[in-house]
């Protein structure tokens, strides 16, 4: 190619797309600027404003998209807003929740540990309470297996021994004989209980006294007793030789110099002041009192 003498006329544009190239009036090929435009800086500035218009629009498409943002912002927001703070509530709540549960787990923690802590030392009381009682247990089985002997013992004695006669009545380890119909003086009573190994009843407890009150609540006129004060006047004997010092036993104004013998009877209305004194020779009936045979 030979050299162009100016920059018109070196102008050349070599477009690959079309096949057909166009020349200008000169014979030289024509670019597209030529085609288009006049002069020679047509071109450029064709660049220049087609950048100013893909910058506008580049604008106007970003201010377009951020007030769509802005809105879209605006939009959302007020609605999420809530759910947000609602959210943050209810994790508060549960880790105020989670303390709590905590607080009270430690709490229970250390109450079982009391709890334990009482059952172990009630468990031990329990533990001795168990020998005691057992201890007990045994005592008290040894002390049914004695009195099961000793009960077995007395059958046998009753079978063998101790014995009232025919006619006497067992009261406290003792038999008595009361005369229901016969009447003798206080000497002659006493003989006859003495004839079966006996002697006058002697009445030296509470009782007796009532026992012997009971039988003879319907005989009002007197039972002739072991007692007197023959051997010292004023100084009342039990056959025995017992002195008897209880003066509630004794009616009102009792004993008086009447006699030397001591009587008793049956008083509903003071049973413990049923003694009297009478002549000796007066005839009553009488109680007999002595060891079982």
């Amino acid at each position: 190619m030979e050299d162009c003498l100016s920059a018109s006329e070196c102008t050349v544009t070599f477009v690959p797309e079309s096949s057909q190239v166009l020349f200008n009036g000169a014979g030289r090929p024509r670019s597209r600027c030529d085609m288009f435009w006049k002069d020679e800086y047509g071109c450029n500035r064709v660049v220049l404003l087609c950048l100013g218009l893909l910058n506008i629009t580049l604008l106007i498409i970003a201010v377009v998209l951020g007030i769509n943002c802005v809105s879209a912002q605006q939009i959302s927001y007020p609605n999420s807003h809530p759910a947000s703070v609602q959210l943050m509530n209810e994790l508060k709540h549960l880790l105020s929740n989670h303390s709590d549960v905590m607080k009270a787990e430690q709490e229970a923690r250390n109450e079982l540990k009391q709890a334990t802590k009482k059952h172990a030392k009630l468990k031990v009381k329990i533990d001795k309470q168990r020998t005691v009682n057992d201890c007990y247990q045994r005592q008290l089985e040894s002390l049914r297996k004695e009195r099961k002997h000793l009960q077995a013992n007395v059958t046998t004695l009753e079978g063998t021994c101790g014995k009232c006669p025919q006619e006497w009545k067992f009261f406290n380890n003792s038999c008595y004989f009361f005369s229901l119909t016969q009447k003798k003086t206080w000497m002659a009573s006493r003989d006859y209980c003495i004839s079966y190994g006996g002697n006058l009843v002697v009445i030296d407890d509470q009782n007796e006294q009532s026992y012997v009150s009971h039988i003879i609540k319907s005989w009002y006129s007197g039972v002739w007793i072991g007692l007197t004060d023959m051997t010292s006047e004023g100084k009342w004997l039990w056959i025995n030789n017992v002195t008897e010092l209880e003066q509630r036993y004794w009616i009102p104004g009792q004993p008086d110099n009447s006699g030397h013998c001591a009587v008793t009877i049956s008083s509903p209305t003071a049973p413990w002041q049923t003694r009297y004194s009478e002549n000796c020779r007066t005839l009553f009936v009488w109680i007999c009192e002595m060891a079982p045979k």
